[in-house]
């Protein structure tokens, strides 16, 4: 087989290579540890948990708390009830700002009922809003704490405490203080602040009326309980992660947090790093995170937890601070954050930047070829933003980077010109070597520097396609801007697959497509691009390549059937640049388009084989 032959095929295959690990690693079933994770949300209880990966006894809530420092209070096991019957356990405050909607319960002031305003489980404004947090005692329990922990201080606010509020609003310049009085000479206030769109911020201080000095750790936590359903694709990270200091970026998913050391007792496992600056921890879904953030300047020690009460495992990520020593007469303050809400890159961003949080963009996953990512979607969001379509934004993205690398593709669609003028010559040596393959690779190798074509041209436009494919798909399926975002037509989400299925005739018929045949307009749109690109060139000779050359807009047009919408819409807009760019190029330089020619030749290979069996 000569070497442009060669050549071409290797770059059709690299590509098909790289889709078929690319579909097996990304868009395949989530594997038997999720399902396993959706059974396992059936029981759900709670359990004490440490703040620095200390585990500790710590006591019922509702008793006298005095753990050893450095742990945290947890909450008592108990059966899930309603959500509603769960928030209305306790008297609450409400929140209301134009991101966010929920309540604090007065009972224990954990930051435990929010819901997401502009966010809707499906593409409908009639569907239920987003529910990012729960409280203790219903079926899916989330949610953050702030306090205090320590010895030898009397009674401290846990999760029975009855706080007294100054207001029934939280909301956008309007805080909330909370008190509570342990009768020991303590005097507790909580000053909760939010913004108007996914950050709180939260005061603790502390007045030591009595005789005695008292040294307390402050903490903040953010808790869920049961292992959540997650997408389980290899390219994106859900479950534990944060920020610690010099340490940098820690992600566990949810398996791997309870695969770390056990310790304190058999039921905990988890990981420490202490005596960190900067940073923060949380958990994170593929939209939505809650993230406790600490005072940035100073330093603190911060855990991923697991603990297994029977059948349930609590998952936890915490902060705790160095001691503070409250003198008698004096008082102590310190001020600890909470991010709870969408990924929205530019507000994450934002918040980076305005607060100081240590690497917080690093919540939304870029993965390691961020420098692919980010550009990519920081083009189609400026887009976007100038013409008001994610689709339209993916169309002129392109565009511009064809234009971009149209001096490599035009020298790869140039080299590959001069290879089809050349046919006759290359048809000629094999005929003449077709004994001696060495004697037949100089006269090509002869030939190609007599022309100055190079023969490996032809990979170029594969090569230069596939970061970039990569790149806009990490950025379709990470990126919350994404989400719902809808084209035109029957496109209502471009970060889900084309909903039209030839199984029903695209809708006509009144039933369902089953799923493991998912076949919608754009990908048939996109293989008949393929198709027509392919056509441009001569047949191969080879009969094997020949069959492969014919399958493949076929085994395309099924793969990238489950694949995002924006990923095919871009795919078949590439494609038809590709066939206009290549066309262009092939009439400047003489060379015969076989298009047409391979389109008849197929429609008369078709009539004979009929005549035949007739």
């Amino acid at each position: 087989m000569g070497n442009d032959k060669t050549n071409m095929f290797v770059a059709i295959a690299l590509s098909l290579v790289v889709l078929l690990g690319w579909h097996y690693f990304v868009t395949g079933p989530a594997s038997e540890r999720q399902r396993q994770a959706v059974q396992s949300q059936t029981a759900q209880n709670t359990a004490p948990q440490s703040a620095d990966g200390i585990p500790s006894p710590s006591p019922r809530e509702g008793s006298p708390n005095a753990p050893v420092p450095g742990t945290v209070p947890g909450a008592a096991a108990q059966g899930p009830i309603s959500r509603e019957d769960a928030l209305a356990r306790s008297a609450r405050v409400r929140i209301d700002t134009p991101a966010l909607y929920g309540s604090i319960g007065l009972k224990g002031a954990r930051i435990d009922d929010v819901s997401l305003k502009n966010y809707h489980e499906t593409v409908s404004d009639e569907s239920p809003r987003i529910v990012l947090l729960s409280p203790a005692g219903s079926a899916n329990p989330y949610y953050a704490e702030f306090g205090w922990v320590g010895a030898n201080a009397g009674p401290l606010p846990n999760g029975d405490t009855l706080w007294k509020a100054d207001g029934d609003l939280l909301a956008p310049g309007k805080p909330l203080t909370l008190t509570w009085d342990n009768g020991q000479g303590l005097l507790f206030k909580r000053i909760v602040a939010v913004d108007d769109k996914f950050m709180f911020t939260v005061r603790d201080e502390v007045e030591n009326s009595s005789a005695n000095p008292v040294t307390l750790y402050p903490y903040s936590l953010v808790s869920r309980w049961g292992k959540p359903q997650t997408q389980g694709y290899y390219v994106l990270h859900e479950g534990l992660i944060g920020v610690l200091g010099s340490d940098g970026l820690q992600e566990y998913t949810y398996d791997k947090v309870g695969k770390e050391p056990a310790y304190g007792g058999a039921a905990t496992q988890g990981k420490a790093w202490s005596n960190v600056t900067g940073g923060w921890v949380g958990i994170t879904d593929k939209y939505w995170a809650a993230a406790a953030i600490p005072d940035q300047d100073k330093p603190f020690t911060g855990a991923f937890t697991e603990r297994t009460d029977g059948a349930t495992k609590i998952y936890q990520t915490s902060v705790r601070g160095d001691a503070v020593t409250v003198a008698p007469s004096a008082s102590s303050a310190t001020t600890q954050r909470l991010f709870a809400g969408a990924k929205e890159v530019n507000q994450i961003n934002a918040y980076e930047r305005d607060l100081g949080i240590k690497q917080f963009d690093l919540m939304i996953d870029w993965g390691w070829f961020w420098f692919l990512t980010k550009p990519m979607f920081r083009a189609l969001d400026f887009f976007f933003h100038l013409l008001g379509n994610f689709g339209v934004s993916i169309l002129l993205v392109t565009l511009i980077l064809k234009i971009f690398f149209l001096p490599i593709a035009n020298r790869s669609y140039v080299s590959m010109a001069k290879m089809k003028a050349v046919q006759p010559e290359m048809t000629s040596i094999r005929e003449r070597y077709k004994d001696d393959r060495t004697k037949q690779q100089q006269a090509m190798m002869e030939l190609y520097k007599k022309e100055k074509i190079n023969p490996v041209a032809g990979c170029w436009p594969v090569l230069i396609q596939i970061p970039v494919f990569f790149a806009l798909y990490k950025v379709l399926f990470i990126t919350i801007e994404m989400r719902h975002a809808p084209f035109f037509g029957w496109i209502h989400d471009l970060a889900a697959p084309d909903p039209t299925s030839i199984m029903n005739l695209f809708g006509l018929l009144p039933f369902a497509a089953p799923d493991f045949i998912h076949l919608g307009v754009w990908p048939i749109i996109m293989g008949i691009t393929m198709f027509i690109q392919m056509k441009m060139n001569p047949a191969p000779p080879d009969p094997v390549q020949a069959q492969v050359f014919a399958f493949m807009p076929i085994v395309f047009t099924f793969m990238l059937g489950s694949f995002p919408a924006g990923l095919v819409i871009y795919w078949a807009w590439n494609n038809t640049l590709s066939v206009i760019q290549q066309y262009i190029i092939m009439r400047r330089n003489g060379v015969k388009v076989e298009l047409w020619d391979n389109l008849r030749g197929m429609f008369k290979r078709g009539n004979k084989s009929a005549a035949a069996k007739g």
